[in-house]
Order: C-alpha cells, then structure tokens, then sequence
C-alpha cells in the first residue's frame, strides 16, 4: 500500500477510537480485520462512517444476492479495483442464479457486453445501469425507466446506493494501493484490459 497500515491491533489510546475499532471488528467477525480496515483505522471518525453505511449496504437492503453483487463487482471491474473484485465475484458466482447457470459470469466480466447472454432482465438492466453510473455518472431517462419499471422504488434506491458506494471503495483502493491489488489483474482481464480513453478517465 502507499501508505503503511495501521498496526493489527491498533494502539489506540482515545475511548471513542477504541469502540470504532470495536465496531468495525464486529462486523468483520472471524475474518478479524482487513487490510481495507487497516488502511481506513488511520482516521478512525471516517472509518466508523464508512463501516456503517457499508454495513447497511452489505447486509440491510431488500435486494437479492445476484443483483447486489452485480452493483459491486461492475465498479470493481470499470475501475480496476482487483482487491474490490476478487473479494465479489466468487460471492456473485455464489448467488443462486448464478449458482444455476455458470455462464452468467461470463457476461459479467466483460468491459463493454453488447447483450444479456444469460443474465435475466433485472440483472442486465443493473448491469448497464450500474455501468452507466461509474462511466458517466448520468443514467439515461430509457435506461431509468426500465429500471424503474422492474424495480420497486425501495429496489432503485438501494441499487442506487450500492453502485455509489462501490464505487467510493472501489476509487480508495486503486487510489492506496490498499491490498497490494493494482496489479494482479484475473486472468480473464486479458481479454478486456486495453481500456477507452473514457475507462482511462474514471481511473483519474
């Protein structure tokens, strides 16, 4: 990373950073802290934010498993973040649908997918739109309508947010380094990994 991690455990000496670090350690549970922990618990105030809204977005939303996992691994993917997707993709694969049709994924890992393939209606209508929010940041009105039409507005919301928020993790990481990650691309990047000029910006 490129900046060193905090020590694992920190030392923290303030009361109100100690039950941040506890809260950020409830929530990770036997994994114990991450280096994306490590990395955030050098400004703690910022870490007990993020690790609160992560954990709504992770955990507390309507959505199903393949359709928020696709809001956080197509960030990863437009943005480079291996440490983001490496972390993702093997919980998407996971999802039932996914579980149930194994060549999903294949059209998830593409940069620019010009169809479907596999993926059902709501899942390609996420995908472009997540798509649509990190490379342009503006979703065209057609595109939000069928969203809308096949979401309820709880759904747009909580779609909304996990593309947001994703892709604020997904900018941290590259940015730190944080994982030792930027380099390690999959395997299957090789395929996809000679970015627009307009990929090229998001990284800026």
């Amino acid at each position: 990373m490129r900046l060193p991690y905090v020590d694992n455990p920190p030392n923290f000496t303030s009361e109100d950073d100690k039950q941040v670090l506890e809260r950020v350690k409830a929530r990770r549970g036997e994994r114990g802290l991450l280096p994306l922990d490590l990395a955030l618990l050098h400004a703690p105030k910022v870490a007990d934010g993020w690790n609160a809204l992560l954990g709504a977005i992770r955990t507390k939303t309507s959505l199903s498993d393949n359709i928020r996992e696709i809001a956080i691994c197509r960030p990863a993917l437009i943005n480079q973040a291996w440490f983001e997707w490496n972390a993702h993709c093997p919980l998407l694969e996971e999802s039932d649908s996914f579980k149930s049709d194994k060549s999903k994924i294949e059209t998830v890992q593409e940069l620019h997918p010009t169809s479907a393939g596999s993926l059902d209606d709501k899942e390609w209508a996420t995908l472009r739109y997540a798509d649509a929010m990190t490379r342009d940041v503006t979703v065209p009105q057609g595109l939000f309508d069928e969203v809308k039409k096949l979401f309820s507005e709880q759904e747009v919301v909580e779609i909304t947010t996990t593309v947001a928020s994703y892709n604020l993790v997904s900018r941290f990481l590259v940015a730190l380094d944080v994982g030792e990650a930027n380099d390690k691309k999959p395997e299957f990047t090789t395929k996809v990994t000679n970015p627009t000029s307009s990929d090229k910006n998001i990284q800026s």
